[in-house]
């Protein structure tokens, strides 16, 4: 219970930091007032001096550590890139190991600066390092077992990474009775923590609150040490007994040029480089931690948690992507404020609903309501995941066309029976009006369908009920043999303001006054569409009237092609009219729950844990047994890729014509291509959309 209080308060602190973030701009405003200056000896070796070499600690999240990209991060680096921009220095990182950092070492290695060096009388007084003044002032805490009882006068084993060799020193002048052990790195020492091999771990209070987030250590406490600070600074290696390397004069100046600009940051705007440095290093959960404690529960709510979970991950690398400028808090402010706002609302309801549920579990007609709403919810969330995904690839501009014929009724088709029941739902009037000159086209229909559904969710939402919505399509010849296609989505809802309109297709755009009436969305769509648009070789665009409606018209240019194979779901002479389905699936929760949805809606099914079952289940059965396989890409032993290919390689009669649908998390335009290659009918991506799995079976029957 202690070790999850301080996960509560660490949490409500989180709170605190991200608005505070969004003061951050003003604090660096009032800096800039105070002046910096340097002596003629500090700007010469600013002017002299192309590269500072700096080495920096791998593990020590969120204070230094080397990131996913292998570049130096954490609070350390933020405050190096700020001295830079003051100072005018230019510093080049390089990872230092987690053992045998010796003096020899860091010297031979030609590094003029460490980061994150403890602040002490002893490594004040060290022979070849000069230290700056403290750069992160924090606390150290104990972490110990929620089981044992601590008391400074008894006898623990402490463990210690190698890379805390002056705490140790430190520590066996504090605690004599203390047996110091060595391990390789924090998590050794969490380990050693969790199996009994050590009793206590000391250690910064920021870097303590991530590993303990982690659930492998969540029978892990944290005690305070009273009189025990953290104070982190800069050192400076120098030559000392005739060795080559840098001066003590020059590395004086350095230490007096990091000095000066320590001071001029401040701590309000070292403050914020902590808050930042927390906010955005952060464990990223497991799904397993959710899926094992809620397996039994309503199917629908473990789906959501799934997604929820997902969208955690997500969410925290996206906001590292949209803070290309660190000085920019105002803009991370703004996008933590925005996604906070959406993921909660729905997860509310997703929470309260599962309470309701446990509640009511004998009310067949109120539990069936709470999972329709629970189920509304869940894709909401699963499409802000779809929404966040696509901005961060558009922005990076990795987003790539998946090509292929497209028959253009077939979409319009499409995406009126999606929209069909809700806009009767609202008793709206819609039409189509289509003058198709070209019936098919080369392009991308997941994306062209997933402009336009965009465009008639937002009419949808914002059309009044009785209202009209109007889908209109055109086609005319441009450049060479290219077509323009237009589409525009008109409604005669509420309009825009002017100055709205002005912004419509910026990141997170919603008018108050459609926020303030509970119409749900976070602002990327139009954003999103737009970008494809682009990409597409056209535009999107928008008129709009205050109390009078809106039009968008969505432009894109596409060669002519000609129509595609109507059958390729069929398995000819072999169809049935139930055709039994082979599942394989390494994860035993999503396994059982696709068998029993098969089960309930006719379909007779067998499942295999991995390809290399799947194979073997597939041969030994007879000829015409299998009239579709939903096959899961990443598996043991043997993954999807390989189990199609040796399916389509067998000498079976059925081998060629039996439907192998691809299933799995990851759908990006490679791994298409890769299960395509493979043999692979087609792809269908998870979460699964039930009704559009149920649809491509039944197209599979005779």
């Amino acid at each position: 219970m202690k070790n999850r209080s301080f996960r509560v308060f660490s949490a409500c602190t989180a709170a605190v930091m991200m608005f505070l973030c969004s003061m951050a701009p003003q604090a660096y405003a009032d800096d800039e007032s105070k002046e910096l200056t340097f002596t003629p000896e500090e700007q010469q070796y600013i002017n002299s001096h192309d590269i500072v070499k700096v080495g920096y600690v791998i593990d020590r999240i969120p204070v230094s550590f080397e990131n996913k990209d292998g570049d130096a991060d954490g609070i350390s680096r933020y405050i190096f890139d700020r001295v830079s921009q003051l100072s005018g220095l230019d510093f080049e990182y390089e990872a230092l190991p987690l053992k045998d950092v010796t003096y020899d070492y860091l010297l031979g290695q030609g590094l003029d600066l460490v980061t994150s060096v403890e602040y002490n009388e002893e490594n004040k007084h060290a022979r070849g390092i000069l230290i700056s003044i403290p750069y992160l002032s924090s606390k150290k805490v104990i972490v110990a077992r929620e089981n044992m009882k601590f008391r400074y006068d008894e006898n623990f084993t402490v463990a210690i990474a190698t890379g805390s060799q002056t705490l140790k020193k430190v520590l066996s002048g504090m605690f004599p009775n203390f047996t110091l052990k060595d391990y390789y790195s924090i998590s050794d020492c969490l380990d050693a923590l969790n199996s009994g091999d050590a009793d206590l771990m000391i250690q910064n209070q920021y870097i303590v609150e991530y590993w303990l987030s982690k659930p492998k250590y969540e029978k892990l406490k944290v005690i305070p040490v009273a009189g025990l600070d953290d104070q982190l600074c800069f050192s400076a290696v120098v030559s000392f007994d005739g060795q080559a390397g840098p001066s003590q004069e020059d590395g004086q100046t350095l230490i007096n040029i990091m000095d000066k600009t320590i001071e001029y940051i401040g701590e309000d705007e070292i403050g914020n480089y902590i808050i930042q440095g927390v906010m955005e290093n952060q464990y990223e959960y497991e799904f397993t931690d959710f899926l094992l404690r809620y397996r039994y529960a309503v199917i629908i709510f473990i789906i959501s948690v799934i997604v929820i979970s997902v969208m955690s991950v997500i969410l925290i690398r996206q906001r590292i992507c949209f803070a290309e400028s660190r000085a920019d808090a105002k803009a991370k402010g703004r996008f933590l404020s925005t996604m906070s706002h959406e993921i909660r609302t729905p997860l509310n309801g997703l929470i309260g609903l599962n309470y309701l549920m446990s509640q009511k579990l004998d009310d067949k007609e109120k539990t069936k309501e709470y999972l329709r709403q629970s189920s509304v919810s869940a894709k909401y969330l699963l499409s802000l995941v779809n929404d966040i995904l696509d901005s961060s690839k558009l922005q990076k501009e990795k987003m790539e066309l998946v090509m292929q014929p497209v028959e253009l009724q077939f979409v319009l088709d499409t995406v009126g029976t999606i929209e069909q029941t809700a806009m009767a739902d609202k008793k709206l009037n819609y039409t189509v009006d289509a003058d198709i000159k070209y019936p098919c086209i080369m392009g991308d229909e997941i994306r062209i369908q997933q402009v336009i559904l965009n465009l008639l969710d937002n009419a949808r939402k914002f059309t009044p009920k009785g209202g009209i919505v109007q889908l209109t399509l055109r086609q005319e010849p441009c450049s060479g043999d290219k077509i323009l296609t237009s589409v525009t989505v008109s409604d005669t809802g509420k309009g825009m303001s002017e100055d709205f309109q002005k912004k419509i297709f910026d990141v997170f755009a919603r008018e108050l006054e459609t926020v303030s009436k509970g119409n749900q969305g976070t602002g990327l769509g139009l954003y999103i569409s737009r970008k494809l648009a682009i990409l597409m070789g056209g535009d999107l665009t928008c008129v709009s009237r205050k109390d009078e409606g809106s039009s968008f018209t969505f432009t894109f240019v596409s060669a002519p092609a000609e129509s595609p194979d109507k059958d390729v779901f069929q398995t000819g002479e072999s169809s049935i009219e139930y055709p039994r389905i082979l599942i394989a699936e390494d994860n035993e929760l999503n396994g059982e729950i696709m068998l029993e949805l098969l089960h309930s809606n006719g379909f007779e099914a067998d499942i295999a844990e991995n390809g290399k079952k799947a194979l073997k289940m597939f041969l030994d059965s007879a000829e015409g047994t299998y009239g579709a396989i939903l096959m899961d890409l990443l598996m043991p032993e043997m993954d999807g890729f390989e189990a199609s290919k040796a399916i389509r390689g067998s000498d079976r009669a059925d081998a060629k014509t039996v439907c192998i649908f691809a299933c799995t998390a990851n759908s990006f335009a490679e791994e298409r291509e890769k299960a395509f290659e493979s043999g692979m009918d087609d792809f269908i991506s998870k979460p699964i959309d039930i009704d559009e799995l149920l649809r491509k079976l039944n197209n599979i029957a005779g």
